[in-house]
This record gives structure tokens, C-alpha cells and sequence, in this order.
């Protein structure tokens, strides 16, 4: 399990040009670190990490009106695309939303939701299933509006967009388990490459008026991934997730010391 507390101290530092951290939580090249935006599903098989290096990428908070509409906007026209219904991002106290950017253009988005007494988003449809976990004393995040820009086609963005929501959940929240609503053709998908595992029935998600499976993940089966293969990338043979993807724990670590600081 990873310990934040015996890691925090004693972190190798890197230098950063003055400009490079301005209101961006982390940005690079795949090269470097790993970018932030997502890929759909169906179009995993023919991602392609090939001079990746070339692209930077920056991932942001959505923490003002005009981040969130472009957040939106990207979320209306990929779900547009897969004839999906979706609101538009409001403020919300619980929840965070990260937003991808490649130079100026908002590249992919995912919202984390923490637990309250407000609820998740989860609740509305898989309440029971969510109560049964708060009941052995596990605590919930939930990932909403996954969306990316289909020309970006890369591992990496997936997994480093997921490890931003892992730090910013697990590490900084304490979450033991991450939800997520996902469409049924997506389920093997989740379980391959994340450890996902299905925890509620085919139903009918109102809010993107979609068919949606309830999936859930162990936050210490992913702290187990990240510990062992983070940071590989393509050298790590034979592996099918996309852990290797993730940040390497030094990264992960630095990220998460910035974040706590409050920078």
C-alpha cells in the first residue's frame, strides 16, 4: 500500500522554467511524463505511442466558468458522436474535473466526484451498491464524463488522465475504491486494462440515456500496478493493462508532495 506520509519527505525535485506550473497541474511531453487526455474505448486497439514525443500536452483544473464550458463543449460533441445525452459541467464542491489541453486546443476531460453526504453521481442509479460499500466502511470516489478528442490516439493519455484522478482520490482523499458508469460493449475493456471488476446490472443510465454497467476498482490493486510497472511504457513486454502508461512512482510522488503544498 502506497504510505504518502513516508514518501512525502526527501523527494527528488526537478527544475521547471518559472512559466512551466502556471495554473497547470502538470505539463510535458509522453516522453517526459505521460499526457492527459483519454482515448474511447473501441479505439484502444489501434493507439499508437510512435513519435508521441513530439506532443505536449498540459492538464488544468476546471476551476473557472470558461474551463468548464470548453470542458462541455468537448464532452457535448464525443457524446454527440456516440448518441449520448450530457449537461453541461457546473460547479460542484465534490467533484473535480481535469481538462486536457494539447497548446491551446481542450484535448480530453474527466470529472472525480468524492463521496458526501450530497451522495455520487453513482446514486441515482446504483445507490444500493454504493451503500453496500460505504457499509463495510470503504470510502467512494466516482469518475463521470470521460471524453477525448478522437485524434489523439495514444496509451498514455488514458492512463496518465486516470493516475491524475488515482492521486488526486486515492492519495489526497483516501479513497479505497473508484466507480464508474460504463457502457456494456466497454466492460472487457475496464477489466483488462485497469482491473475494473462489473458491481451492478445492466441498467439505464437517465443522464446519457445509455445502456450502463456499474464498475468498481480497488484503489490497492491499482497502488499494486502502479508500484510495479508505472513509468515502463512500451518495455514492459507481455503486459496487457495500461499500467506500464501510468506515471512512475517518483513522478506520482512529486505530483502528489506540489498538490498537497498547494501549489
Amino acid at each position: 500500500m502506497f504510505n504518502i506520509r513516508k514518501f512525502l519527505f526527501g523527494v527528488k525535485k526537478r527544475r521547471r522554467k518559472p512559466h512551466e506550473w502556471d495554473k497547470t497541474i502538470v505539463a510535458f511531453s509522453p516522453y517526459w511524463l505521460k499526457d492527459l487526455a483519454i482515448p474511447a474505448p473501441r479505439d484502444v486497439t489501434n493507439l499508437q505511442d510512435d513519435k508521441i514525443e513530439e506532443q505536449a500536452f498540459k492538464v488544468r483544473l476546471a476551476n473557472n466558468e470558461d474551463r468548464r464550458k470548453s470542458a462541455s463543449l468537448l464532452i457535448q460533441k464525443m457524446y454527440d458522436w456516440r448518441g449520448y445525452e450530457a449537461d453541461a459541467i457546473s460547479h460542484d464542491p465534490n467533484k473535480i474535473t481535469l481538462v486536457a489541453y494539447q497548446d491551446d486546443k481542450v484535448v480530453g476531460t474527466m470529472s472525480l466526484g468524492m463521496d458526501s453526504p450530497q451522495g455520487m453521481a453513482v446514486d441515482q442509479l446504483y445507490k444500493q451498491e454504493a451503500d453496500q460499500l460505504r457499509a463495510e466502511g470503504r470510502k467512494l470516489c466516482d469518475i463521470t464524463r470521460l471524453a477525448v478528442d478522437r485524434d489523439i490516439k495514444t496509451k498514455s493519455v488514458l492512463a496518465a488522465l486516470f493516475h491524475m484522478s488515482f492521486i488526486y482520490g486515492h492519495n489526497i482523499h483516501h479513497a479505497t475504491d473508484f466507480l464508474i458508469e460504463v457502457n456494456p460493449r466497454h466492460v472487457l475493456f475496464y477489466q483488462r486494462m485497469m482491473g475494473f471488476e462489473p458491481f451492478g446490472e445492466e441498467r439505464t443510465c437517465p443522464r446519457v440515456n445509455a445502456p450502463a454497467v456499474l464498475m468498481r476498482l480497488d484503489t490497492s490493486h491499482a497502488d499494486q500496478q502502479i508500484n510495479r510497472y508505472g513509468g515502463m511504457g512500451a518495455t514492459a513486454k507481455g503486459v496487457k493493462s495500461i499500467y506500464p502508461y501510468f506515471f512512475s512512482r517518483e513522478d506520482e510522488l512529486g505530483i502528489t508532495q506540489r498538490l498537497l503544498r498547494g501549489e
